[in-house]
């Protein structure tokens, strides 16, 4: 047994159990949080490994946790836009993208407040902070529950593949956190867009839940890509990243011998070992699944798995990014 940073003792098995969301466990978990302990929720997206994000040792803990990179910047979760923007300067087109898709998958990366009263390792000395207020009952009573902004990456070990159920947090990491609120499987099944408009024009620093043309058609212009020589600006960035322990190959027609595989689409004769993001193609229901099946073939024990092509377009978009990044070489 060992001390939570609120005082309670619970043995390693307990605290790796995820714990259906109560009056009872939000409360603990924010009570958690305000102590600088970790605590795995859901989003809408995946799930977030939580902590304050004005406590640089709480704040830490994540990185430690993950075994993240430092220099790689860590998103704020608040309640409601008006807690947003006592972090962040919200410019015009700020304002308008905050006001299309918030609560929602969509992060916002802006000029950081003097007075924010963040931990520099949430920004990773950045002069930007990213910001979301995500569209999830659970999340939202959380973050009100613990009464500070609530930083969290995505649940899982640092480069592998993202947690879109509690059951997944609970294998990557266990003991290292302090709860697990279970809220069922997520629903959009990637992390959010993030989009920063901190310098010369809106750029798309990852693709995420909300399609590009969504926020495209709000600002009335494109935006630009990040290019591979690029800083790291905001999560998600890292050539190498969402990977399973499997190599992945891609645009594959079909297995080879010993692949797993990864359809989309209409598949008449599926080879034993497939899984399939959307037997229809449809690539919201295919993004939902992405995550969850990418774990799943890589627990069968397969060395490699192939995947067949995803469309380029709307949601695509952002399914094949991180496919793309999860073969990456590591």
């Amino acid at each position: 047994m060992r001390n939570t940073p609120n005082g309670r003792r619970m043995t390693a098995a307990l605290r790796a159990t995820p714990v259906p969301v109560t009056a009872g466990s939000l409360a603990e978990a924010g009570r958690l949080i305000r102590a600088g302990g970790l605590v795995a929720f859901p989003t809408e997206t995946v799930y977030g490994l939580g902590a304050n994000a004005r406590e640089g040792r709480a704040v830490a803990r994540i990185y430690e946790a993950k075994g993240r990179p430092r220099f790689n910047p860590l998103i704020a979760h608040l309640a409601s836009v008006d807690d947003a923007r006592k972090l962040g300067i919200f410019s015009a087109e700020a304002e308008a993208l905050a006001g299309a898709f918030w609560p929602g998958p969509l992060t916002l990366v802006v000029r950081r407040r003097e007075d924010a009263a963040l931990s520099d390792l949430l920004t990773a000395g950045l002069p930007t902070v990213a910001l979301r207020v995500p569209a999830h009952d659970i999340a939202l009573a959380l973050i009100r529950e613990a009464g500070v902004p609530i930083a969290a990456p995505s649940a899982n070990i640092s480069g592998r593949v993202s947690a879109t159920r509690a059951g997944h947090v609970a294998a990557d990491f266990g003991a290292a956190v302090d709860m697990i609120l279970d809220g069922g499987p997520s629903m959009a099944g990637v992390e959010s867009s993030i989009v920063a408009l901190a310098g010369d024009g809106p750029v798309l620093l990852r693709a995420g839940a909300v399609a590009a043309e969504d926020i495209e058609c709000v600002l009335g212009r494109s935006l630009r890509r990040a290019g591979s020589g690029a800083g790291i600006q905001a999560p998600g960035m890292l050539q190498s990243h969402y990977a399973p322990c499997a190599l992945l190959r891609l645009d594959a027609d079909a297995p080879r011998p010993g692949e797993a595989f990864l359809a989309f689409g209409p598949a008449s004769a599926a080879p034993v070992g497939t899984l399939n993001l959307s037997p229809s193609a449809d690539l919201r229901e295919a993004a939902a699944n992405l995550f969850a099946h990418l774990r799943a073939l890589d627990n069968s024990g397969a060395s490699a798995i192939a995947v067949m092509p995803v469309p380029e377009t709307g949601l695509g978009e952002a399914i094949n990014d991180r496919l793309r990044r999860a073969a990456a070489p590591r």
